[in-house]
């Protein structure tokens, strides 16, 4: 479709109107224009719909994830769109390079468009991605801060001008449809994706979450509204999932429902306005009721109330959440208002569960053919079904890998860093002072993928991505050496903060490690990590001046390193750019970010629903030139006290200081593949929360705790098919048989090995597990407990 006709389009299809062209046309001749667009789009829709059979209309309803099919199977069942997950990358490679998805993007789109039989019309596939900070699922790319930062800077056109940098980063590697932005109203700091909300304010969400709609597809009275530079989006989660009862992912949302649609589905009419093409269901539930069963939300609120015609697509297997579904059979959503499932692995059984249910009325003609409606339109939108519309690699921005990580984009990533520094405390040490000999300390100064968070690379990130996977990144030791040399000082980096020039200034970056989704829910604001804590107080101590650089998802409680430093910058997850943090701090750039969330002063909860007040209100920062002091803050808090968390394993996530090797070789976060060993993440109650180990003969998996622990051991583990060879588990020095017990487990779901001191000797700070013949295992935890002393050793 022709640009002009898609912005006309746009303007009725969404619930707005737009013009054409320079030239203003009567209200009456412009309405006319819609009008006859409209009729054309509604004419070419049903035409198709017409010529399709019952299993190619379900098929434009099912969205697989790249690693659970070919290209093969595209060519068969005709997928409407599918998606990479956030560990997905092409020919099973989550590093491949650039090229490579190009590569799969165009065989996807030959083999969608493979001639049908007979008048079944051809329907171009469309893929989906979460670029949700940049096109970060690709090495190279641009990585510009997440949200929380963005929120920090106020600045919607910055936000716009991210939007069009991304989308055209997307379009070099044939991606069509972006599922972003993220428009949660986090009330919760505990969330775990509180740092993909904008703000706990929804006005605020509402304005940045509208400019990245328009930057990713145009402004919808542009005449490249949807064009060339740009990608469909997605506003998400519909709705509530910042609202969460003590800030679970994905839990329960309770109260009035005009009280809780004035906060968490606020933002969305200005995203529809703004033309938005796609909305996501949410995993939560509102008042019992799960988001992608919910008709009353879905096809009420967000259709009835709000006016949004587009595309409603679910979240990872969300339906299967729906009481009385499963993730192969679940009408309920469809009926609700779900137009495309998003199904990453089970794709085949959804599809033949949902023709036979188009087949016996359970599912109404009329409604399948609502939903396949809705997702041509979009396609149509998009251009994809013009008749010139071309492969991926053919479209102008398709292989222009020059675009990628361009330094245009990074000079648009590096400002936005610079104006989301918040500036909560200075007694006079910035600016820093030319020729300053400036010592830098802790882990994350030199930590591309610390400062970046979760979404970056993998779906957790993590430590284990180090700065050769951030080709063109600075870091923000970088970007403070290369400032400090251009003043004519010099820096040094030292991470554990020792020195043999005495330094005129320290330094400290520190944080949280990255995370993303429920992997990052917290039980307090506490951060147990006390390397910035103790840093500060060593060179406070030493008489030396501090400048706290905090790096993290969400305000915490940083009453302890407030009073420790001189100067406390809170840096939220900068991206790729870490030369905008030394702006700031060298005083290039004036410090003009302001909080979006309201700051703790206590460490249970969060200041937005504290009676007590926050320590800091939203709209707080500091100037540079404000050096008024900061009475110190009290630091009593009874979370101190905790021993800590006793989990190794949990949500998906190895603890800190676990580390898993298969042999000799390192598995970061126990996912990849080495000397026999192959981990890769699996879906237990949520999305890769557990891990299936394939063992090849003669194999061994270990876990060891860095660190000195204690308690026994109970290990959640299901395992289908029954060993042929011994199997041992080591726990410390103590080696146990466990083959006859995994026999008996063989085929039972999840079960719990109990390993007490009863069946092993200490020192006990490691376990492994040997198979002399292949074996495959399913973990969903280890965790340490001490438990009464009478209990029994189990598996």
């Amino acid at each position: 479709m022709k640009a002009w006709l898609l912005a006309a389009v746009a303007g009725v299809a969404l619930g707005g109107c737009t013009s054409v062209g320079t030239v203003e046309e009567p209200l009456s001749t412009t309405l006319s224009a819609q009008a006859n667009a409209q009729a054309i789009e509604d004419q070419r829709v049903a035409g198709l719909l017409a010529r399709m059979s019952v299993e190619r209309k379900v098929a434009q309803l099912i969205q697989p994830q790249i690693n659970s099919f070919t290209a093969e199977d595209m060519r068969i069942y005709r997928f409407g769109s599918f998606l990479n997950g956030g560990n997905g990358g092409p020919y099973g490679d989550e590093y491949a390079p650039a090229s490579e998805w190009l590569k799969l993007a165009d065989e996807m789109w030959d083999a969608s468009t493979a001639p049908l039989p007979g008048d079944e019309p051809v329907i171009p596939t469309i893929w989906g991605t979460d670029a949700v900070h940049g096109h970060t699922n690709v090495v190279g790319a641009t990585i510009f801060p997440h949200n929380i930062g963005l929120g920090a800077t106020g600045d919607a056109e910055l936000v716009r001008r991210i939007g069009a940098a991304t989308a055209v980063e997307i379009e070099t590697t044939g991606i069509d449809w972006n599922f972003s932005p993220t428009v949660a109203v986090a009330r919760d700091d505990r969330w775990g994706r509180t740092y993909e909300s904008y703000s706990e304010q929804p006005e605020l969400a509402a304005t940045l979450g509208a400019a990245l709609v328009e930057g990713l597809q145009g402004r919808r009275s542009s005449g490249q509204f949807l064009g060339q530079g740009h990608v469909i989006s997605t506003a998400k989660h519909f709705f509530g999932d910042g609202g969460t009862d003590q800030g679970v992912d994905q839990g329960d949302v309770n109260g009035d429902i005009d009280e809780l649609k004035a906060i968490h589905a606020a933002p969305y009419p200005a995203l529809i306005d703004a033309g938005v093409q796609s909305v996501m269901a949410s995993f939560n539930s509102i008042n019992g009721s799960k988001m992608h069963g919910n008709e009353p939300m879905l096809t009420g609120v967000l259709r009835g109330e709000m006016g949004f015609e587009g595309v409603v697509v679910g979240d990872w297997n969300g339906h299967g959440q729906i009481a009385g579904c499963t993730v192969t059979d679940c009408p309920q959503a469809l009926l609700a208002g779900l137009d495309i499932y998003m199904v990453p692995d089970d794709w085949k059984g959804l599809m033949d569960s949902l023709v036979a249910q188009v087949r016996d009325g359970t599912v109404p003609m009329a409604r399948l053919d609502e939903a396949v409606g809705r997702v041509l339109r979009m396609k149509l939108r998009a251009g994809l079904l013009d008749a010139d519309a071309r492969k991926p690699s053919q479209r102008s921005n398709g292989g222009a890998f020059d675009r990628l990580g361009s330094s245009e984009h990074r000079a648009v990533a590096r400002e936005a860093v610079a104006k989301s520094q918040v500036l909560l405390k200075n007694d006079g040490v910035l600016p820093l002072e030319s020729g300053r000999n400036i010592l830098v300390a802790g882990r994350a100064a030199d930590s591309i993928g610390q400062a970046a968070g979760g979404w970056t690379l993998t779906w957790q990130g993590g430590r284990e991505l180090t700065n050769d996977y951030f080709p063109g990144a600075t870091s923000i030791w970088s970007g403070l050496q290369q400032a400090a040399q251009a003043s004519g000082g010099s820096a040094t980096l030292s991470a554990d903060g020792s020195y043999t020039d005495r330094p005129d200034v320290a330094v400290v970056v520190f944080g949280e490690e990255p995370y993303a989704e429920f992997s990052g829910d917290r039980k307090n604001l506490v951060l147990a990590d006390e390397e910035g804590l103790s840093l500060l107080r060593k060179f406070e101590s030493e008489g030396i001046a501090t400048v706290a650089v905090f790096l993290s998802g969400r305000p915490m409680w940083m009453n302890r390193e407030l009073n420790a430093a001189d100067a406390f910058v809170a840096s939220w997850l900068p991206g790729s750019e870490g030369a905008g943090v030394a702006d700031v701090l060298f005083g290039k750039q004036p410090a003009t970010g302001r909080l979006s969330f309201s700051w703790p002063v206590r460490c249970g909860g969060t200041p937005v629903n504290d009676a007590e007040g926050a320590l800091f209100a939203v709209g707080y920062g500091r100037s540079l030139s404000d050096t008024s002091p900061l009475p110190p803050i009290d630091e009593t808090c009874g979370f101190l006290a905790d021993s800590g968390a006793t989990e190794w394993f949990l949500n998906g996530r190895l603890a800190r200081d676990i580390v898993a090797r298969a042999g000799g070789a390192d598995l970061p976060n126990l996912r990849g593949e080495a000397n026999g060993i192959l981990a890769r993440g699996i879906d237990d109650q949520r999305q890769e929360d557990a891990r299936e180990i394939t063992f090849a003969p003669g194999a061994t998996l270990s876990l060891t705790q860095a660190s000195e622990g204690g308690g026994d051991y109970r290990i959640r583990y299901a395992i289908d098919r029954r060993p042929t060879a011994p199997v041992v588990l080591r726990v410390g020095e103590t080696e146990i048989d466990i083959t006859s017990q995994l026999a008996l487990a063989e085929g039972k779901d999840w079960r719990e090995m109990i390993v007490t001191e009863q069946c092993a000797d200490a020192p006990r700070d490691s376990v492994a597990i040997f198979s002399q013949a292949a074996l495959t295992i399913r973990i969903a935890s280890i965790t340490r407990q001490d438990l009464p002393d009478d209990t029994q050793c189990s598996f």
